[in-house]
């Protein structure tokens, strides 16, 4: 540990300095010990001390069916840019009653209540002030609780739902510090409530095409693994109205890390058997310099004054690159860059002792030798031979429905067939961790020169004897769509 001698590096990398006073707090994302810290060196060394946490399980919530529910009721939180369209797919659902939507703002409330598709709903609206949600995690008649605030809500409403006996939906990243991570591991172990991240790349076809192809033996044994989330939005950090209190580009301006790791890394995890076989071990992760964030909001200050508050914050760099290892000895890197003028990739690539596979910048290409990939006449076969049931079930109504091509309302479907059927979740709470945890590790990473740390094992020991959750829908499946 090298604290003094990096505290400056820190500061430069992270902007956390004079960033208290912002309206809405510049670091509001950090919540418990780690936000508490009185200077970047406390936070920097409790994220070292809770990443070393030692754990033993209350009750293991991978495999875990709860009680079915028949109709599923939700409340819907945040219904901004991902939960108006979340209230919309989830309407075609039978077995459903959308119950509760809740906004800051009332405008988007009423906006989410006419995008629902068919009759039978009755929603009360909720937008009287900032803690409005909690009248939506009280009510009885409340099943779910669908998250899709600002990432700093996550947590809190996540904990606080639970704690009322809600299941949790939650938008990614579950959570942005460790201290939140475990909460939401001992909350949902406490309560037998699950807490499911909403990782739509999950249930992309390609990536759960070669799940499918790793889970009977395809790859043989995986090796190396890459993920990535690099989309140029640089643009809409500064829109006012995109997202609440320009809430994204704070975050951008007060952390150097991976931000928002989970779109590329969770297929990997899930294909790799992370939890379930295999667990995250440790990582190292490195920035680039910002070349861009800050000559942009120079730019934007001159035509909004209200953007000078930005001027001078050391954003983060606009590439960063994580690599982690598991206990099995496989590799995964993952990055993210989302202020690039890069054409849009999630990378998905998997090596393997027999065969690889690769998405971006190329369509979805298989290879079993290292002369090639695969022509369409090979591939075809492939798809045909391993495409999965739930995406022979669901997957054309997906597409009708959308939701990025249809990957979004397939884990809509999903979540709630699980949910009406007593059925472990495809995403537990220890993914959400785990999946989560990487941005406050590679902050700490970036600040120390690339250091390496440690990754929690959020399942106590559990992940040894933990089993992949069957995507063959041997059970369930019997959720109908109506258009």
């Amino acid at each position: 540990m090298k604290m003094k001698s990096n505290r400056r590096d820190f500061l430069k990398y992270t902007g956390i300095a004079g960033l208290g006073t912002v309206a809405g707090g510049a670091i509001s994302s950090c919540s418990g010990t780690e936000q508490k810290a009185k200077n970047p060196e406390d936070k920097l060394h409790h994220i070292l001390e809770a990443s070393s946490r030692k754990y033993t399980q209350q009750f293991n919530m991978s495999g875990y069916g709860a009680p079915k529910i028949d109709t599923v009721r939700i409340g819907y939180i945040g219904l901004g840019n991902r939960g108006g369209a979340a209230v919309e797919r989830i309407s075609y659902l039978d077995g459903i009653q959308i119950n509760a939507l809740c906004d800051i703002r009332p405008e988007k409330v009423s906006e989410a209540k006419e995008r629902i598709k068919r009759p039978g709903h009755n929603p009360t609206l909720y937008h009287d002030g900032a803690e409005a949600w909690k009248k939506v995690c009280e009510r009885e008649d409340i099943d779910l609780i669908y998250i899709c605030t600002h990432w700093a809500l996550h947590t809190p409403i996540a904990v606080y739902a639970m704690e009322h006996g809600k299941h949790v939906a939650v938008e990614i990243p579950a959570a942005t510090t460790v201290d939140d991570c475990w909460q939401l591991v001992e909350t949902s172990e406490k309560t037998k409530k699950h807490c499911v991240m909403l990782e739509n790349c999950c249930y992309d076809f390609f990536e759960l095409l070669t799940l499918n192809m790793v889970r009977q033996g395809f790859f043989g044994e995986l090796i190396h693994g890459e993920g990535a989330y690099i989309h140029d939005i640089l643009d809409s950090f500064f829109k006012k109205d995109a997202r609440w209190n320009l809430w994204r580009l704070r975050e951008n301006a007060a952390h150097n890390g991976n931000l928002y790791p989970t779109h590329g890394f969770g297929p990997i995890c899930q294909a790799m058997d992370i939890n379930r076989g295999d667990r995250l071990e440790y990582m190292v992760s490195m920035s680039s310099n910002d070349f861009l964030l800050k000559s942009y909001a120079e730019k934007k200050a001159q035509e909004d004054a209200s953007f000078k508050e930005f001027v001078d914050r050391p954003f983060r760099g606009n590439m960063n690159t994580s690599t982690i290892r598991t206990s099995k000895g496989r590799t995964i890197m993952v990055q993210h860059d989302v202020s690039s003028p890069r054409p849009y990739s999630r990378i998905h690539l998997l090596s393997g002792t027999k065969a690889t596979a690769q998405k971006y910048p190329l369509p979805g290409k298989i290879a079993t030798s290292h002369e090639g990939w695969l022509d369409e006449v090979e591939m075809k076969k492939l798809e045909d031979r391993y495409t999965p049931p739930i995406v022979k079930k669901i997957g054309e109504l997906a597409k009708k429905v959308g939701g990025h091509g249809g990957m979004d309302f397939m884990m809509d479907w999903r979540l709630i067939d699980c949910l009406r059927n007593g059925l472990p979740m495809d995403m537990d709470v220890y993914d959400a961790a785990a999946w989560s945890v990487i941005c406050p590790l590679s902050e700490w990473s970036v600040a120390n020169k690339s250091g390496s740390i440690d990754i929690p094992d959020f399942t106590g020991g559990a992940w040894k004897n933990n089993t992949p959750v069957d995507i063959t829908l041997k059970s369930g499946g019997t959720t109908e769509v109506k258009m």
